[in-house]
């Protein structure tokens, strides 16, 4: 028997409209809006649309609900990039999540014939559910391509009262967390012969045991005092400059600083837009300025060792040029390299060839030591690649330098989304991290996810700081990949149980 549990389900066209709705209001947890309490409510009508499903209509309300949220999401890809990538992408990342929905369809409707009591639904199906989503973002993120790691529900919950539980659980453990608690939800809506009291204190009390567990505690191992500069260049894709505006910029924004007292000076990715391991103009530039601070400068630029280009962080000193260099090791495709070109170009010739040059993927450690701090480089996007993260923390770094050029996507919701990640990443790693762009949002976040300074976006300017260094290994960072192979694989036992019982006969 199924126990006591009703069967409910809207019709089809229903579950798609309540879908497409859902997609919406998830993307309304995120920055720019960050209504983060949205985040689980649109989860929870993503199941509701579920429920009675199979794999095949779970599919569909999937894919409505994926484009719903992705094509919402991801909208500031059009700013510059036009219709075609943005649905590209969008259609790509909303293919996972068809796939994903339509497993937790098969969860949700044959759950309950493997654990027919109430108390083994509660306590196991929203686990099952809450896994099958945090297995999707997990494959979505590296896969294809090296994946695009956006969207995750973690990444909704940056400045919630949730946020602080990343240091213990990690990013995919966040996201579980937060599935797992909009499953519960739905999964005590459908136990009508449990009294309402004792469903409404079951799920308080779920939240309640969240909310109490306390902020990892971070022991401060020394300080650092550091300038962070924008220097509101216009380094879009499409941007027209004469060759050295931009380092120009960076330049003109760091003079007035010179006489403070600082250990390292950082500017964004592309900061300087003329290599100065090749240009001696460049190469003075900089050495002017860390002679003038009498302290390293740390900047962005495109290197072109042996005929490869690579998207590269310099750590220069005056008189002794690049001491040491980070080269983007997750190049970001369609972006900054072009896949498979012979293969995608006829789909749409003239996107393909904006590309124009591909660059490298790094082979080198993403640490520097700056005069004894030991900072760990994130260049753009790499702050939300996971293994990145882990291996600079593996290697020591005591701070995290977040470098980027949100310059393509203007006033969009990207650079928030940006920060957002950032800001978990603060509370994950136990680290201050320095989100430096070109042109915002720049920010110093310290290792509790506070605002310690930021400056307005498209506005010259500099953050002088001290800033905690911290040797601090947090539970996240012991567990490394750990927690998320763990939910990933209860939520696909859990699945192959449930798609055993689709194959049996209803017992009566």
């Amino acid at each position: 028997m199924w126990g006591s549990e009703r069967t409910f389900s809207l019709p089809l066209w229903a579950s798609v409209l309540v879908a497409a709705g859902a997609g919406v209001v998830l993307d309304a947890g995120f920055p720019d809006r960050d209504w983060w309490f949205l985040a689980p409510v649109g989860i929870a009508l993503m199941l509701v649309a579920l429920l009675g499903r199979s794999f095949g209509t779970g599919v569909l309300v999937g894919l409505t609900a994926g484009l719903s949220f992705w094509l919402t999401h991801i909208f500031w890809i059009t700013l510059y990039l036009g219709l075609v990538p943005w649905f590209a992408l969008g259609g790509l990342e909303s293919l996972f999540f068809a796939v994903g929905l339509g497993f937790i369809a098969v969860v949700l409707r044959y759950g309950p014939r493997v654990w027919p009591s109430v108390w083994a639904r509660l306590g196991v199906v929203p686990v099952i559910i809450a896994g099958l989503w945090t297995a999707r973002e997990a494959i979505s993120a590296v896969w294809p391509y090296g994946g695009f790691a956006w969207g995750r529900v973690a990444l909704s919950q940056s400045e919630s009262p949730f946020g602080p539980l990343v240091a213990w659980v990690g990013m995919s453990g966040l996201s579980f967390m937060m599935v797992w608690l909009s499953a519960l939800a739905v999964q005590l809506a459908r136990e009508p012969d449990l009294a309402r009291t004792l469903r409404t204190g079951v799920g308080l009390g779920a939240v309640a045991v969240i909310l109490v567990v306390p902020a990892w505690p971070t022991i401060e191992s020394g300080t650092a005092r550091l300038a962070a500069v924008q220097g509101n260049a216009d380094a879009g894709l499409f941007a027209e400059y004469s060759p050295g505006q931009i380092l120009q910029d960076h330049t003109s924004a760091t003079l007035p600083l010179i006489g403070e007292k600082v250990d390292f000076v950082v500017w964004p990715e592309n900061a300087s837009d003329i290599d100065p391991t090749r240009s001696t103009a460049a190469a003075q530039v900089l050495d002017y300025i860390s002679t003038e601070m009498n302290v390293p400068l740390i900047t962005g630029t495109i290197t072109k060792p042996e005929n490869t280009y690579y998207n590269s962080s310099l750590l220069w000193e005056a008189g002794r040029g690049a001491v040491d260099v980070y080269d983007k090791v997750h190049p970001v495709p369609f972006a900054e390299y072009m896949p498979d070109r012979a293969f995608w170009r006829p789909f749409a010739p003239e996107l393909i060839d904006l590309i124009g040059r591909d660059y490298g993927i790094g082979t080198r450690d993403n640490i520097f030591d700056i005069n004894g701090v030991l900072a760990g480089i994130a260049i753009c996007f790499d702050i939300a690649d996971d293994q990145l993260v882990h291996e600079m923390i593996d290697d020591k770094a005591e701070i995290i330098l977040a470098q980027t050029n949100n310059a393509d996507f203007g006033h969009t919701d990207e650079s928030v989304q940006q920060l957002a990640i950032a800001r978990l990443r603060a509370v994950e790693t136990g680290r201050t991290v320095v989100n430096i762009s070109t042109v915002g949002s720049s920010a110093i976040i310290t290792p509790d996810g506070q605002t310690l300074d930021s400056l307005p976006t498209f506005t010259a300017g500099a953050m002088v700081r001290t800033v905690p260094l911290s040797d601090t290994i947090t539970p996240a960072m012991m567990a490394g990949r750990g927690i998320e192979w763990l939910v990933s694989g209860l939520g696909l036992a859990g699945l192959a149980l449930c798609a055993g019982a689709a194959r049996r006969p209803r017992c009566r």
